[in-house]
């Protein structure tokens, strides 16, 4: 469990006395802020192509597989009744 010198009034003092932001950080919003997107939405659409073509071909193929995978039966001869 704890240890034998945890205190938890240290560590919510500690917690309550942190500084604020005090570096006028944007949260990240800087002069390059936004200039991803258009690399992004490139490689979203280059993602969207190719997987259309990859369900393209996966249906090509699918189409070729058979029904069933199961031997067909073979057509046995009836045996002759003896009158």
């Amino acid at each position: 469990m704890l240890s034998p010198d945890f205190d938890l009034s240290s560590t919510v003092a500690f917690v309550a006395v942190q500084p604020s932001n005090t570096n006028n950080d944007k949260g990240g919003q800087g002069e390059d802020f936004g200039k991803s997107s258009p690399v992004g939405l490139v490689l979203l659409i280059l993602f969207f192509i190719a997987v259309f073509f990859l369900v393209k071909s996966m249906n090509k193929h699918l189409k070729r597989v058979p029904a069933s995978f199961d031997e067909p039966a073979e057509d046995k001869p009836e045996p002759e009744k003896k009158d």
